[in-house]
């Protein structure tokens, strides 16, 4: 596999799917299976039996993972959907938006 042009902390805009338009920051990066776990973004209800975090139980809302082909980094000037690019600045690989030509952290 590639380097992955989504990272943790990221904040993304979901450019296809059922939550199409929501935009979060990225909480986890699954890099074996192309994934990403996005706040707030595909939202599902699930069933937990009582437990010690949880004594209740019953039925929690919660996010699951949405592949990253639908997810696209927001630029950080515009704060529009972006393309990203790798280059090297300083001896040092970077990301940057395609459309501002910014570096990304």
């Amino acid at each position: 596999m590639g380097k992955l042009k989504i990272r943790k902390g990221d904040t993304v805009k979901v450019v296809a799917g059922e939550s199409k338009g929501i935009e979060g920051k990225v909480l986890e990066v699954f890099r074996d299976t192309n994934k990403a776990l996005v706040e707030g973004v595909n939202m599902i209800t699930k069933h937990e039996k009582p437990s010690a975090q949880n004594p209740q139980g019953g039925i929690v809302k919660k996010e699951a993972k949405i592949q990253i082909s639908n997810l696209a980094l927001l630029d950080p000037t515009s704060g529009e959907a972006t393309r990203v690019g790798m280059r090297i600045e300083d001896g040092k690989k970077v990301r940057f938006s395609k459309k501002s030509g910014e570096v990304i952290k």
